[in-house]
């Protein structure tokens, strides 16, 4: 297992960013290798985001000096995603069969954990998002079926898509984690556009069934100061309360977004008018 730590980023040092410095603060490139597990433990919310993929054998969530607790899930929550063939996630003895774009939560507290792939030829890609906890509710298994399923947008504006919310308020309770998938429709590009901030939460964008040249061009930065990130298949993005987070692709795709501070409320946007863009 392999931690790679970020600092946070003030606003103002950001406005100075060349694009080498944007991508190394903000951008998660690798999220899957082989027979391993990659972490990035960002200090904006503690949050933890990363990726598992088990081939030859199973893999196991372990404890680090990073997390500074006996057990990786000691005072954390982790919410998983599988974006790869079939595969299995055991927590505490109870296996979770999780096909593609299955979801689980794992409750605090629990202290063994491991992946496996159900076909080493089609392997399972499991993609992580931990915070910090403060109880400990039910270890449970989200289909994308049984997710909340949300339908907006408008083939005049390129962004039709659907929102699948998983790990929300709507669908079980949880110290504070809020995860869900949105799929954009054929011929649609656009993700919340309008685009917003929310200054009690941060956020995470992990972008993925991207074709291999194809890009996103993810907004950031403060709505009077944007910047860009060019992201392939696969590939996340950190994002501070102060940025906005919004996105173009050369062609549809999909992506999950989590999130962690300080409310649940899915709603709590604070809106940026078009004209106030720059």
């Amino acid at each position: 297992m392999k931690i790679e730590i970020r600092h946070t980023s003030h606003p103002d040092a950001v406005r100075g960013f060349d694009t080498d410095a944007l991508r190394r603060h903000f951008l998660v490139p690798a999220l899957f290798e082989a027979d391993d597990i990659l972490l990035t433990y960002t200090h904006v919310d503690r949050f933890i985001v990363g990726g598992a993929m088990p081939v030859k054998g199973a893999l196991r969530l372990e404890a680090s000096k990073e997390i500074g607790t006996k057990t990786f899930l000691e005072r954390r929550e982790l919410g998983i995603v599988n974006v790869g063939g079939a595969g299995r996630v055991r927590v505490d003895g109870t296996i979770f069969e999780l096909a593609s774009r299955d979801c689980l939560y794992v409750a605090m507290g629990s202290t063994d954990v491991s992946f496996e792939s159900a076909d080493a030829q089609a392997p399972a890609k499991f993609y992580l998002c931990s915070t910090p906890a403060h109880a400990r509710y039910e270890t449970r298994l989200i289909s994308i079926a049984q997710a909340k399923a949300v339908h907006l947008g408008d083939p005049a504006q390129s962004n039709q898509r659907t929102i699948y919310q998983m790990i929300h308020p709507d669908v079980l309770p949880t110290a504070q984690l809020l995860l869900g998938l949105t799929e954009l429709k054929p011929n649609n590009m656009w993700n919340t556009m309008p685009c917003h901030t929310h200054d009690r939460r941060s956020e995470v964008y992990f972008y993925f069934n991207l074709p291999e040249q194809a890009r996103v061009v993810h907004l950031m930065g403060e709505p009077e100061e944007t910047r860009h990130l060019f992201v392939a298949n696969e590939q996340a993005v950190l994002s501070p309360s102060w940025s906005i987070h919004s996105g173009v692709g050369t062609s549809n795709y999909t992506f999950i977004w989590a999130m962690a501070g300080d409310n649940q409320d899915f709603t709590d946007m604070d809106m940026v008018p078009m004209d106030g863009l720059r």
